[in-house]
């Protein structure tokens, strides 16, 4: 029998996976990559008697990989917040999921385990930019503001290092920072005796969005707007958490956040508004590699002669 747990690299998946293996700790399999590798299942060979645990990647994009999973004699657990379309029902399944706007897999996680390692859900939460849920979630720990201003730095800090292309765009593979993280059963000691790492996303979170901050806008309006970020490393990096930041600057209008790739089309991150936390996923489901989230989603490969449709479908669904 063997343990394989699949989990986003961005900061709801840590978080998530963290909170789970302070609690039942084994050794296991980790199955994860950038933030967009969301096909996880697909590079699973489990077997029969094998333990899967799969966090914060969308049962619709990894039916396949979770069918074959099944078939081959594993038992799955599965929590995610993303789009399912119908889940399938089958005795080595168990299921948690909810895609209401405001909960994400950390939170989940959270429940499930009764509060046992809240601080990190309250991370995971703050990464995934619920800022609301994750204040509210928080209230338990007694926190002074400081301390909960550095809880939500970490989340944005783990999400943050989740975007690029390749692995080779990140500062720490998403299984590493796993590692280091579950080593700590407390989000705030982390950030106290694992200064190195702390501190290296931090820096290169501020080089990078300082650079994005010169970025224009190529379309704006009352109710949406698109920013165009150039076909470099920090831009890849970037372009998930300058999403969250301009929809936290401005929560009455849509955004999205368009990266220039080297074969010329466009990697593309879009946030709802934050007062109206629907439509990033069906709009991003209109095109091809595109998935997420009512209040966030994206599109692995828009070719440049669908970027003025993407636009247009973006302005139409937040102007009606």
């Amino acid at each position: 029998m063997a343990y394989i747990d699949c989990f986003n690299g961005d900061a709801d998946g840590i978080c998530a996976l963290t909170q789970l293996r302070l609690h039942s700790p084994v050794e296991s399999e980790l199955v994860t990559g950038v933030k967009r590798d969301i096909n996880l299942l697909d590079r699973v060979a489990a077997k029969q008697g094998d333990l899967v645990t799969v966090l914060d990647i969308s049962l619709d994009k990894n039916r396949v990989g979770l069918e074959r999973a099944l078939g081959q004699g594993a038992e799955v657990f599965y929590c995610d917040h993303h789009f399912a379309g119908d889940i399938p029902e089958h005795r080595k399944l168990t299921t948690l999921i909810n895609t209401t706007p405001d909960v994400c897999t950390s939170l989940l996680i959270n429940q499930s385990l009764k509060g046992r390692f809240l601080e990190w859900a309250v991370t995971g939460t703050f990464g995934d930019n619920l800022e609301r849920s994750a204040v509210a979630m928080a209230k338990p720990l007694e926190l002074d503001e400081a301390s909960l201003k550095q809880l939500q730095n970490l989340g944005i800090y783990l999400n943050y290092n989740g975007y690029g292309a390749t692995l080779e765009d990140l500062y720490f593979d998403p299984a590493e920072l796993f590692k280091r993280t579950s080593q700590h059963r407390s989000a705030l000691g982390f950030i106290n005796d694992d200064v190195e790492t702390f501190s290296t996303l931090e820096n290169g979170y501020h080089e990078d969005m300082a650079k994005a901050a010169a970025a224009t806008a190529i379309f704006a309006e009352e109710h949406a707007a698109v920013y165009a970020l150039p076909n470099e490393s920090w831009a890849r990096r970037v372009s998930g958490v300058f999403g969250n930041d301009l929809a936290n600057q401005n929560p009455d209008r849509a955004h999205a956040v368009v990266t220039k790739k080297a074969d010329s089309a466009w990697l593309v991150s879009v946030r709802a508004p934050l007062h109206n936390k629907k439509g990033a996923d069906a709009i991003c489901r209109q095109f091809a590699t595109g998935g997420g989230r009512a209040a966030a989603a994206g599109i692995n490969a828009l070719p440049e002669a669908d970027l003025e449709r993407f636009i247009a479908v973006l302005s139409e669904t937040y102007s009606a």
